[in-house]
């Protein structure tokens, strides 16, 4: 992971790729324009829409990548790889900057905010922790969970500017969030299961 104070901002490389002529955008273009930047700026792409209201589906759309990305942080790859059916998927150009409008107000108002600190936290032992971390939010992410995938994607995206930006408060607060996310998980998956019996119950005392 390379020093980022002196690198472009991740909004001012997303609104580059949404000014460019191209009829699409694909996964590759996003992992090229970041170069070694990839694990984190790609972690926020990925996952700060699924903290959005978005339409139903798009966790499991964006899930995927998510998956081989905080795999790979996890086993401390240097460079990201992606499987090509993955890397070639793309959006309209026109979709890509309907997308990246909705995030750069928040993403303008974190990058007023970000700077490297606490970088102790980002050294090669860590970034394994926060990749197995990650991991399993990005599991939460991909999975079918009414109302599960948003606090997740907070958590995951946070992460990613944090390590993209270097700045640990941004990491720490991804950690606040993923204990948070994991602990309403486990609320929802009590209440869910519950349900579920209460129901087989009533089914089966009605014949």
């Amino acid at each position: 992971m390379s020093d980022s104070s002196h690198a472009p901002r991740i909004s001012e490389i997303l609104d580059g790729m949404a000014a460019t002529r191209r009829k699409t955008v694909s996964v590759r273009d996003v992992l090229e324009a970041f170069g070694d930047r990839a694990f984190g700026a790609l972690m926020f792409v990925f996952a700060a829409p699924v903290a959005l209201p978005m339409p139903p589906g798009i966790s499991a759309i964006l899930g995927a990548p998510l998956l081989f990305i905080t795999a790979q942080l996890m086993v401390g790859r240097r460079t990201l790889w992606l499987p090509r059916v993955l890397s070639e998927r793309s959006m309209t150009r026109a979709d890509f900057t309907a997308l990246m409008e909705k995030l750069q107000p928040y993403l303008a108002w974190l990058e007023r905010r970000l700077r490297p600190r606490l970088t102790f936290f980002y050294n090669p032992w860590f970034d394994r922790l926060i990749g197995l971390l990650c991991l399993v939010l990005a599991i939460i992410v991909f999975l079918p969970i009414p109302f599960g995938n948003m606090l997740p994607a907070l958590a995951l995206a946070a992460f990613g500017l944090g390590v993209a930006e270097r700045d640990g408060v941004l990491g720490l607060f991804g950690g606040v969030m993923a204990l948070i996310s994991i602990a309403v998980l486990a609320v929802l998956s009590k209440a869910i299961i519950a349900g579920i019996t209460a129901f087989v119950v009533t089914l089966l005392r009605m014949f």
